[in-house]
């Protein structure tokens, strides 16, 4: 297999982008080598969706690299990536979120994270729906966090060819956002971002609002299988 040329894979991602969306390298399961690589290229955020994984990495790699955790994250894991990480994705339930206030305390950081939605057909895909987001935002146990900010919202859709429904469900992604922000966050302008699209249907997200796009295998080829 063809290594895959990194530079000139994130310059032609780069062009696509315009001005509001920023680029997240998805570098999960790829040798830091070729993180390297990709930093070397300009690329300074960077995806992973496994703890201990971007733990490693972050140890290895240049400090100014901002760390996105964008897969599942089991509260037990948390420590691993709370002394860095600069946005968590994948916040889908107040526990979760105690458990970053809780590990973002010990190291006297504020973790900026966003509030996964589940906006695709599949079952298999994790998430928050609207109602229970406005629970978990009026709960008085949300109100005592003070070392976490919602930033924002994140969602994947379906993975299909079906390019109407993709781009209906990160309208509906778009609509949750707007929803929570003139409910809950009017006043906050750091509820700005809208993480969605990926390799295959991130030029969908952008033209539906995208702020954040994860994209993996365009840059760095496709993923090995683990």
């Amino acid at each position: 297999m063809n290594e895959p040329d990194i530079k000139t894979n994130l310059e032609k991602i780069r062009t696509t982008l315009g001005p509001s969306t920023r680029l997240i390298a998805v570098s999960k399961t790829k040798p830091v080598e070729m993180l390297q690589e990709a930093y070397d290229a300009g690329q300074r955020l960077f995806g992973e969706n496994k703890a201990l994984e971007m733990r490693d990495k972050h140890e290895v790699l240049p400090k100014d690299i901002e760390w996105h955790f964008i897969g599942h994250l089991q509260t037990n894991k948390v420590k691993y990536i709370a002394p860095f990480v600069r946005m968590i994705h994948s916040i889908d339930s107040l526990q979760l979120l105690q458990t970053v206030e809780k590990e973002a305390v010990k190291h006297d950081r504020t973790i900026d994270c966003l509030l996964q939605f589940h906006i695709a057909t599949e079952e298999t895909k994790f998430g928050l729906d609207l109602d229970e987001a406005r629970a978990l935002l009026q709960s008085d146990e949300y109100k005592a966090l003070s070392h976490i900010r919602l930033c924002g919202v994140m969602g994947m859709a379906t993975n299909t060819d079906n390019k109407n429904l993709v781009r209906s469900e990160f309208a509906n992604l778009k609509s949750i956002f707007l929803t929570l922000k003139k409910e809950f966050f009017a006043d906050c302008s750091h509820f700005c971002e809208l993480s969605m699209g990926m390799s295959h249907d991130y030029p969908i997200a952008i033209e539906e609002g995208a702020t954040l796009v994860r994209v993996g295998s365009s840059i760095f080829g496709a993923r090995e299988k683990h």
